[in-house]
């Protein structure tokens, strides 16, 4: 349920309606809107009784019932979009904001060589995985620790902030030691301790879509974190299991207005992933941004055929810097800059 005050409502009847919530049993979450106050209530598991009660108080106007199983992250709760700061840079708001970096770190040189390259380029968030999650438990698991040394040297190095993945509630700490924003895979979207253990932090948090998950699944996977009380949440598409097998995944990009109509959580896509070939990250890219994306997520490698991790779906800084300048001018074809 959703509690909207009076536009002239004051500081004062705003906490005594809180009160009343939290008195009630439940939790409140007062959302300060453009014009007026929203209170959103979590906790109940079937309708709240007695909300009558809080019609009232003194300047509440209105009760609104919300729908979705999904309540934080829905748009009914929050009107306006969410922007997510990571290191200072955005995501969401009216800029497109570019991620980019190796699959995996490998090594310092390597790292360092990409990390200036797509700064270069234009992007404003490194990546860069020291924890891989593998099909094969006899792939390259990563560089652990070391890999994460290595990313705060080409953060220090470069500017840049850094996300990295977090794979199991125990190596979070370690992980927030080094990492200005946290990303749970696709394989881990509905590792649910994982969710609330992240949703306990105050760090930004880039949650990957599941590659068998309903949008429905990845907005509600959304909600454990912000229920934890972590508001930073950036949603990434990036590509879903179907019967064709022609591309590693289908990149669903109806998903991308659909999430910013249903949520104000802000969205980007990964196009690496979803195509799983170097020659489809940039026309998927060019459609991603066209589609209303909120940033990309794009692999990069100063030399693919030797990477340890994805190579084949890779970009070389020279690719990287091309598609930077188409996408360029499609975010600006529809009046978003890409965020510098």
């Amino acid at each position: 349920m959703l509690v909207v005050m009076d536009a002239h409502a004051t500081v004062e009847q705003i906490e005594v309606v809180c009160a009343e919530i939290r008195a009630m049993g439940y939790t409140p979450h007062p959302m300060p809107g453009p014009t007026r106050t929203a209170i959103g209530i979590t906790g109940n598991r079937g309708a709240i009784e007695q909300a009558a009660r809080l019609l009232r108080l003194p300047g509440v106007a209105d009760l609104i019932r919300v729908t979705a199983p999904y309540k934080l992250v829905s748009r009914e709760f929050h009107e306006v979009d969410t922007v997510v700061r990571v290191g200072g840079v955005p995501i969401g708001g009216p800029g497109v904001t570019i991620v980019a970096g190796p699959c995996t770190v490998e090594s310092l040189e390597q790292t360092l060589n990409v990390a200036k390259a797509v700064k270069a380029a234009g992007a404003t968030i490194l990546r860069g995985g020291a924890f891989k999650p593998r099909t094969s438990p006899y792939a390259f698991q990563g560089l652990g620790e070391a890999g994460l040394k290595i990313l705060a040297e080409a953060r220090a190095a470069t500017g840049l902030p850094v996300v990295t993945e977090v794979m199991e509630v125990e190596a979070l700490p370690l992980v927030l030691e080094y990492a200005d924003m946290l990303q749970i895979g696709a394989r881990n979207m509905q590792n649910y301790p994982l969710l609330r253990a992240v949703g306990r932090v105050r760090r930004p948090v880039l949650l990957k879509r599941g590659f068998a998950a309903t949008l429905q699944d990845l907005l509600l996977a959304a909600e454990y974190i912000l229920n934890e009380g972590n508001p930073d949440v950036v949603l990434c598409e990036r590509g879903i299991r179907t019967f064709d097998d022609s591309r590693r995944f289908t990149l669903d990009l109806g998903a991308v207005p659909l999430i910013k109509q249903l949520s104000h959580l802000p969205v980007i896509v990964d196009p690496s992933h979803a195509s799983g070939r170097w020659d489809q990250v940039q026309p998927m890219a060019r459609a991603a941004v066209a589609a209303g994306a909120d940033g990309l997520i794009v692999e990069v490698h100063d030399n693919p055929a030797f990477a340890v991790c994805d190579g084949h779906q890779s970009l070389v800084p020279a690719r990287f810097a091309a598609m930077m300048e188409q996408v360029r001018r499609i975010a600006e074809a529809l009046d978003r800059p890409l965020t510098t």
